[in-house]
């Protein structure tokens, strides 16, 4: 019986020793170096497109699928593994269409590059009870925290020796943002208030405690004891619409729903009757504020002018909100791409992004000066 030869077909040709291709074999096969090989799987622009295309088709000719993340973390002695801090418990994150926009952003970036994800609840331990992140393996972490400070964590976290991505924050010197140009936005929504002719202003600001839902607070000025909020996102809104409005006054909510805005816009509603526009910190508070306006038989925005901030879909809500529509998905996909960034050894900046006024159908000019 004769001596076969090796098959030289696609599935078997220019194997590793372990039967299985490798990135050395693609990068002999498509007639490359390996490290372009490599810089060609990981999307690197240093390649050339027609480059690219060769080792792909080289890839394919060989049924090499990329670059095992897993054994790639390994070598690096890295997990492989990002973990990702919201504000309270893990569940009340999916709620949230805001975390949920900034989550999926980060989660595609995320995914591109290999890395899994690990969800951290912020402040959801019971007393006692471990950290997670005292224990589990990660690479580095993203703080999606809505803009709370979590000055307690931060130790554990720096214990580690993990680079760390902030969205909105915590502020610290060795944590690398992503912020919106909150104030700036907020700003240029309460000055179009102001050019309908609107003097008798209040806000309904987001709730500055975390964990279950109470009643709203009471009426006070908008700039009342502004030093004593940690979170900067919720401050920073509050010290934009002062500068507009002196002389509003502000409820904070005692939830995240839309039933704390409606919530919140009926004690405002009580005790300053006069009141012909309602700013909300967020778009879910706003939609509240439309239904506790209906509720009272005054028409959005004939009666009651309303805005909010976010820019997200409120499918329950009939009439598209005046708003702030900041970029949910992309600055989720900055963090991801601030993370690659660090863990490949850079120093990339931080990261400010615009926002945009968008009209919508809930602002009018007050009864008094039509």
């Amino acid at each position: 019986m004769g001596v076969h030869a090796p098959s030289t077909n696609g599935n078997s040709e220019g194997r590793g020793r372990s039967g299985r291709a490798t990135i050395a074999d693609v990068a002999e096969r498509a007639g490359v170096s390996t490290s372009t090989a490599s810089l060609a799987f990981r999307g690197s622009d240093r390649v050339l497109e027609p480059t690219r295309q060769r080792i792909l088709a080289a890839a394919s000719a060989l049924g090499y699928r990329g670059p095992n993340p897993i054994a790639s973390s390994l070598r690096l002695g890295r997990s492989g593994i990002v973990g990702i801090v919201v504000a309270e418990r893990v569940g009340l994150a999916f709620q949230n269409p805001v975390a949920l926009a900034t989550m999926d952003g980060l989660s595609e970036s995320l995914d591109r590059v290999g890395f899994g994800q690990l969800l951290l609840p912020g402040r959801a331990n019971a007393v006692g009870r471990p950290d997670p992140l005292q224990s589990l393996p990660v690479d580095a972490v993203v703080f999606a925290t809505r803009g709370e400070e979590f000055d307690e964590l931060l130790p554990l976290v720096r214990s580690r020796g993990v680079p760390m991505v902030g969205i909105e924050g915590p502020h610290a010197d060795d944590i690398t943002l992503v912020e919106i140009d909150d104030r700036g936005g907020t700003t240029r929504l309460a000055e179009r208030v102001a050019a309908l002719g609107h003097t008798d202003v209040g806000v309904i600001m987001r709730t500055t405690q975390l964990g279950d839902a109470r009643p709203p607070g009471p009426v006070e000025p908008v700039g009342s004891r502004l030093d004593a909020i940690a979170n900067r996102t919720i401050r920073g809104r509050l010290e934009a619409v002062r500068e507009v409005f002196a002389r509003a006054a502000r409820v904070e909510a005692g939830g995240r729903d839309s039933e704390a805005g409606a919530a919140a816009a009926r004690v405002l509603l009580d005790a300053r009757p006069h009141t012909t526009a309602v700013l909300a910190q967020n778009d879910v508070l706003a939609a509240g504020a439309v239904a506790a306006a209906r509720e009272r038989g005054l028409r959005v925005p004939e009666d009651l002018t309303v805005t909010g901030f976010d820019g997200i879909e409120i499918p329950w809500l009939d009439l598209p909100l005046t708003t702030v529509r900041q970029p949910l998905r992309d600055r989720g996909r900055e963090a991801g791409r601030l993370v690659e960034e660090l863990l490949a050894g850079g120093r990339p900046a931080p990261v400010v992004m615009p926002v945009d006024v968008v009209p919508g159908a809930t602002a009018a000019p007050p009864r008094h000066s039509l």
